[in-house]
């Protein structure tokens, strides 16, 4: 078979992936529900859970605390880059060439599910048919979820521009093949979230894959349906960073809902539920922690830019709640879904389902980040690459920096240091 991690590609890969299941590790009807939500632009100082004095999260506190909470999960800096690099399992270079693009011959996590037999949904956040760049064909082509392994969609800019619709408040959104007519008293997220529970029910039945990239907490910073604003219907595109707490609060909210969703169907002790997200907060965003005061770094390589939130539950395997502090980058999750699946698929990532099911595990001992944004004047600055331990981050002009005394990334270490700390033997 050939390999996912070369160029990568043989078009008809996931055609051939059918030829494997007879590996597959579960028998029909015993498979697990997956359903990955992923928030925009929410650094893991968001949640209560990892020290947050700003901001209320208590479903998504209560998941972590019921099953696991991971303490150093790496993401890319900024949401195309982390996307392309989540949904198939490899670094950037590989495959990611325009912002907000992901081509239609890469081999998706939806791919490899609906080879296995799962029904597959997305909702929410597209922003992948190159809408930017009128040279990429497809542009206009509504069935490019279909084409990247899904068979359902419910989206925000697919096939439409942020300046023809937003994603909030009388949202622009397009369903399998149409666009949902505008209503002003409409939340975009209510939106999703409804489809979501609605793809649970029609397949409560068999097993499905739901990928839930949110629109929130993405700015513009507005209000949502709790915030007294909302009442005003001039003012629910005021754009104001006093609203962010609010647009967190909601996305629990939400998360609250899917779990209770699954719990109705008697679906939730056999659903792998993980909930994460694409990059840090934004740098207008200020936020208080039981560390002190944290500046969103959305878009730049420190820790404030890729270290996001992870929990993960699955009841039915999960029997020893944890914080787990190893870890964890975004090419593993396609790398756990395949291992889920018992596809043996080359990817760059690392599984961590033996964590999942209380197996022997060896967490990985370095992340890789190759980081070119491809977008925006203030993010083409850090254009990088670098790898990273717990305590360690090494870039490429060979700087290095101690992350728990310096998070910032303002005092490399001498050469003499670099050698004390261990990190260049893991790199040879």
């Amino acid at each position: 078979m050939p390999s996912i991690a070369g160029k990568l590609i043989w078009p008809g890969l996931h055609l051939f992936l059918i030829l494997i299941l007879p590996g597959f590790l579960y028998g029909q009807g015993s498979k697990p529900n997956v359903i990955l939500i992923m928030a925009d632009d929410m650094g893991y100082e968001c949640l209560t859970s990892n020290g947050s004095l700003e901001y209320q999260t208590p479903v998504l506190d209560q998941m972590g605390a019921e099953g696991i909470r991971f303490s150093q999960c790496i993401s890319q800096p900024l949401c195309t880059p982390s996307r392309v690099k989540l949904m198939t399992g490899l670094y950037n270079f590989r495959n990611y060439t325009h912002f907000g693009y992901l081509s239609p011959e890469q081999v998706t996590f939806g791919h490899i599910m609906k080879e296995a037999g799962y029904r597959t949904g997305i909702v929410g956040k597209w922003q992948l048919n190159g809408l930017a760049y009128p040279s990429l064909p497809g542009l206009d082509d509504n069935n490019r979820p279909m084409q990247l392994g899904f068979d359902e969609y419910s989206l925000w800019q697919l096939t439409k521009t942020r300046s023809e619709g937003e994603r909030f408040a009388n949202p622009l959104i397009e369903e399998n093949g149409e666009v949902l007519p505008r209503d002003p008293e409409a939340y975009g997220p209510d939106v999703f979230c409804n489809y979501a529970l609605d793809f649970i029910d029609r397949h409560k039945d068999t097993s499905f894959f739901l990928y839930y990239p949110m629109v929130l907490v993405h700015d513009p910073f507005v209000p949502t349906p709790d915030s007294d604003a909302w009442s005003e219907p001039d003012r629910r595109y005021e754009n104001d960073t006093t609203y962010f707490a609010d647009m967190v609060q909601y996305t629990d909210k939400i998360v609250g809902k899917i779990i209770d969703k699954l719990k109705e169907e008697d679906l939730y002790d056999n659903t792998l539920l993980i909930f994460t997200a694409d990059n840090g907060n934004h740098p207008t965003l200020f936020t208080r922690t039981a560390e002190g005061n944290i500046q969103g770094a959305k878009g730049n390589t420190i820790g404030t830019g890729t270290h996001v939130p992870l929990v993960v539950s699955w009841p039915d395997e999960i029997k020893t709640p944890q914080v787990f502090e190893g870890l964890i980058e975004f090419s593993d999750f396609f790398a756990t879904f395949a291992d889920l699946l018992g596809m043996n698929i080359t990817s760059d990532g690392h599984s961590f389902l033996p964590l999942l099911q209380g197996e022997s595990y060896q967490p990985r001992e370095t992340v890789m980040v190759y980081y070119d944004p491809r977008w925006g004047k203030r993010v083409n600055q850090y254009r990088n690459l670098f790898v990273q331990t717990k305590k360690y981050k090494l870039y490429q002009d060979g700087k290095m920096y101690h992350l728990p005394s310096d998070p910032l990334e303002q005092n490399p270490l001498s050469r003499e240091q670099q050698a004390s700390t261990g990190i260049l033997d893991l790199l040879k």
